[in-house]
């Protein structure tokens, strides 16, 4: 079976060479815009790639504003704070996401909340969250309190896993009726929508990350997503070191970052972005093709939620136990096809292991038998 999963992902990206997991796609502007930057001589945080790339996401995206960050761990940690997360704060988020979720959580100096997973959606589960609320928190003036650890829940964070949507909107009832902010980390989901609303764009800010491995990339960057006018410009403020603007004085109102996003990075942001549209087309029709693939082969492939058209970052496989899983990513790998199994879930990292848990059911069932497939942009 493992033969036949190998041969198919060959004969789908037509190559006999090694088949990473997800590589970028340059095959439009980069190169013309890159040499337009480096000639304007302005390739660190100020310069006109940077403006049209924030322009550009607002208007892909549906937000009034997008900020851009170095990384997405960056944007994520800008948006925590300008959700007012405090030093002992709890933040809740899902045992299932990439570290960075829980990481900016940490700089906050605030302690994450983990909270199961849809099996469906692989991200937050509303029901969950709600079971949570019910039965450790109170609002007491305006602020969300968990009577077991005594502490404000400040925020919640939920993923959208592999560029699927969670349930979004039930997730934001909830936030709305307890008085906790919602920060989307929508880090994998650039192109995904649900209920034809872009993912990131649904809490009060929502973070976005253009790493290498993503739908699109400057190498690095990240997103901060915003309808708020006041919080747009303080995310932009506080993400250039908080300094004051004047023509030659260097004088900062606060504690700052360096957060903001290089020229170049943007330079190849904004060419990718003119293709974003064409590459999520290209990756739903890969997923369409392992879909039938894998229904005739009676292996379980990940497919969008209801009521959202997801980007299909990563495709992802459920196997039937961890020993199908790990024979399944032995062969493949052996074979020069990349796969890689889910990420361990966050409450098992020693940084993260006294932190309040819920029950993890659809977490600790998933973690042990998804597996992440091929999934590159396949244009020539």
């Amino acid at each position: 079976m493992f033969d036949t999963t190998v041969a198919f992902i060959r004969k789908a990206f037509d190559t006999t060479a090694y088949i990473p997991l997800h590589e970028p796609h340059f095959a439009g502007n980069e190169k013309q815009y890159l040499n337009d930057c480096i000639d304007s001589t302005f390739v660190s945080s100020v310069g006109t790639f940077v403006d049209r790339f924030e322009q550009q996401m607002a208007s892909y995206t549906g937000a009034e504003y997008a900020i851009a960050t170095v990384n997405g761990t960056a944007a994520l940690h800008i948006s925590l704070l300008l959700a007012n997360v405090q030093p002992g704060d709890e933040v809740i988020t899902q045992p299932l996401t990439f570290v960075a979720t829980c990481n900016a959580i940490s700089y906050c100096h605030a302690t994450p909340v983990f909270v199961d997973v849809d099996s469906d959606t692989m991200g937050l589960s509303p029901q969950a969250l709600k079971a949570f609320l019910q039965t450790h928190c109170v609002v007491e003036n305006f602020t969300c309190k968990n009577r077991t650890s005594n502490k404000v829940i400040r925020a919640c964070v939920p993923m959208h896993t592999f560029g699927h949507p969670c349930r979004i909107d039930e997730i934001k009832a909830l936030c709305d009726a307890y008085h906790i902010a919602l920060v989307e980390d929508a880090a994998e989901s650039l192109g995904s929508t649900y209920k034809g609303r872009h993912t990131g764009t649904f809490g009060m800010l929502g973070a976005v990350s253009f790493n290498g491995n993503k739908i699109i990339t400057g190498g690095g960057g990240g997103c901060i997503l915003t309808n708020d006018a006041t919080l747009a410009a303080k995310a932009k403020h506080i993400s250039t070191t908080a300094k004051v603007p004047h023509q030659w004085e260097y004088t900062h109102d606060s504690v700052g970052y360096n957060y903001r996003m290089p020229n170049l990075n943007a330079a190849l942001l904004v060419a990718q972005l003119e293709r974003l549209d064409e590459y999520v087309e290209n990756k739903r029709c890969l997923a369409r093709e392992y879909e039938m693939f894998f229904t005739k082969s009676g292996m379980r492939f990940v497919t969008e939620p209801l009521n959202s058209r997801s980007n299909y970052w990563l495709n992802a496989l459920i196997l039937p136990d961890k020993a199908a899983r790990d024979r399944f990513l032995e062969a493949t790998n052996a074979k020069g096809v990349m796969t890689r199994p889910v990420w361990t879930l966050m409450h098992k990292l020693p940084m993260f292991q006294e932190a309040p848990c819920a029950p993890l059911k659809h977490a600790t069932w998933l973690e042990s038998r998804v597996v992440n497939i091929p999934s590159s942009v396949r244009l020539p």
